[in-house]
């Protein structure tokens, strides 16, 4: 694996930067991947699964003959909870993904100034050479950390957004009879 870092630049880039900026790095990028994942499985679920899902909970409540009651109005809620049960699924934990981001930034950013002061200690003298590259170790993680939340704010948004809309369809789409 590592001969891959070697020979194809754009890798080496990547390894570039997770030395510069610390093990800290590999955490962020391996959240960062489960986050879209979910985002991505999210988005299949939204085009794919949900249409169905949808179209059969409107099919059911239509074939209804009665739906004045108060049971009927019970038997609505339920359809609709259902599906919106499923629309919400994975989106606390995207939320999760998001929050996680920049606070393992921050860690990073702990982690490298303890390094920068055990360089210190070690040395014995506040050389700014040696400390400007903890320094930069330091503050990489919380870009990185900051860069991968802004990416799943954005898309954590408009999933919400999109659950909240397609929510109040359907029941739009679920008239009760008077």
């Amino acid at each position: 694996m590592e001969w891959l870092f070697y020979h194809i630049p754009q890798l080496s880039a990547v390894r570039d930067f997770l030395e510069m900026g610390g093990n800290v790095l590999l955490l962020i990028a391996g959240l960062l991947v489960v986050m879209w994942m979910l985002i991505i499985e999210r988005l299949l679920y939204l085009g794919l699964r949900y249409p169905t899902l949808a179209r059969d909970a409107i099919a059911e409540w239509e074939a209804r003959v009665e739906r004045t009651s108060w049971y009927a109005h019970q038997v609505r809620e339920y359809l609709i909870s259902t599906v919106a049960q499923d629309l919400e699924r994975g989106m606390p934990l995207i939320k999760t993904c998001v929050a996680l981001c920049p606070l393992l930034g921050l860690l990073g950013t702990v982690t490298g100034m303890i390094e920068v002061f055990e360089v210190m200690a070690i040395s014995g003298s506040g050389n700014p050479r040696s400390m400007s590259a903890g320094v930069s170790k330091a503050t990489i993680p919380t870009m990185a950390g900051m860069v991968a939340a802004l990416s799943g704010v954005a898309m954590s948004a408009w999933l919400q957004r999109r659950v909240s809309r397609e929510r109040d369809l359907l029941g739009e789409h679920m008239t009760m009879d008077h």
